[in-house]
């Protein structure tokens, strides 16, 4: 089992930058695939990134892909995701999700991910 901490949202205008961070505690961060997910009021959760367990490859959505990037340090039992060109539409709680499966594939369902932490507010505003 792993425990997952995000921080680092907060209130930013348009156009500027954010980096979030996930803390994990527990079993050993490397073996989990990692994701960022983020939710806006009445919207579904969907997926922002993942990244596989080493941290050699990423996955964006289309809408934050050249804005966001994801990346992880085993060492530091860590994922962050720098966001920049933010803007409001990329207001949202996101929140980090850790999944055990094989990284053969990328998960981009919300359901794939077996572990979440409690999420972080990210306010863009125009």
């Amino acid at each position: 089992q792993v425990q997952l901490v995000e921080s680092g949202g907060g209130l930013v205008q348009a156009g500027g930058s954010l980096r979030l961070s996930c803390a994990a505690s527990g079993r050993t961060f490397s073996s989990y695939v990692m994701g960022w997910f983020r939710q806006a009021p009445g919207k579904e959760r969907e997926l922002v990134a993942t990244i596989n367990k080493s941290g050699g490859s990423t996955y964006y959505a289309d809408s934050v892909k050249g804005r966001f990037t994801i990346s992880r340090d085993n060492a530091k039992n860590t994922m962050y995701l720098q966001m920049t060109s933010l803007k409001p539409e990329d207001t949202a709680v996101y929140y980090c999700a850790a999944t055990g499966r094989l990284d053969y594939m990328w998960y981009v369902q919300p359901d794939s991910y077996d572990y979440w932490g409690q999420g972080t507010q990210v306010t863009v505003s125009s």
